[in-house]
């Protein structure tokens, strides 16, 4: 798969809904309720974080959800890359981008969202031909002004900011004409995941799919 082609394929994840969510899972067995409870909710893009030992497992569960499209966040290496892969994911997140990475994802077909947060990580990404890219850590690196201004010389790269946004923040980051959508772990509360009030989560997720965003193509 190349670039351009994962940017495209990533380009139509992102415009499924404004967010996306991000989920930190510690239980296997919350992995299906959660993702029924966002996918009824209107997200159904899902990341999941390779950050705990359930998230290959839970993304295998998701996988199998009506409706989803679960992808693995925090892709650090070609190893993770094919294990997330291999668990059923069909779009990969990344907090940064190396050769490595970016050659695992092309050489696996799995589309990618490689993660920037500078004008020069961005350009560097956009000659390798990724037009879609995630800004993050979004706040930390300046918020809605500095991805406001990267992209005024550089407009044809689209972004999924995250990293700090929530439902404070989000509608100033989708006003944006280079925002696609955001990325944000508000719509799944680890306490109402621990309790099990999916229809609680299914409320957070509708108030999130609602939300008005500029950039639509």
């Amino acid at each position: 798969m190349t670039p351009a082609d994962q940017s495209r394929r990533a380009l139509e994840i992102c415009a499924l809904a404004p967010v996306v969510p991000v989920l930190v899972l510690d239980r296997i067995a919350d992995a299906a309720p959660l993702a029924r409870a966002l996918v009824a909710g209107g997200l159904p893009a899902l990341e999941v974080t390779l950050r705990t030992p359930a998230a290959l497992d839970a993304i295998r569960a998701m996988a199998e959800v009506p409706g989803g499209v679960v992808g693995a966040g925090t892709l650090l290496t070609p190893a993770d890359v094919k294990a997330a892969k291999a668990a059923g994911a069909r779009f990969g997140v990344s907090p940064g981008a190396t050769d490595r990475l970016l050659a695992a994802c092309e050489d696996e077909g799995l589309p990618l969202l490689p993660g920037a947060a500078t004008a020069t990580e961005v350009m560097a990404l956009l000659e390798r031909g990724y037009s879609v890219q995630k800004f993050f850590p979004a706040e930390a690196s300046g918020g809605v002004p500095a991805l406001a201004a990267i992209g005024g010389p550089i407009p044809q790269v689209r972004f999924c900011p995250t990293g700090g946004i929530g439902p404070k923040n989000a509608g100033d980051y989708l006003d944006l004409a280079n925002v696609l959508c955001v990325g944000g772990s508000w719509v799944a509360p680890k306490d109402r995941v621990a309790a099990g009030d999916w229809a609680a989560i299914e409320a957070l997720a509708r108030a999130a799919a609602a939300l008005p965003r500029r950039a639509r193509e």
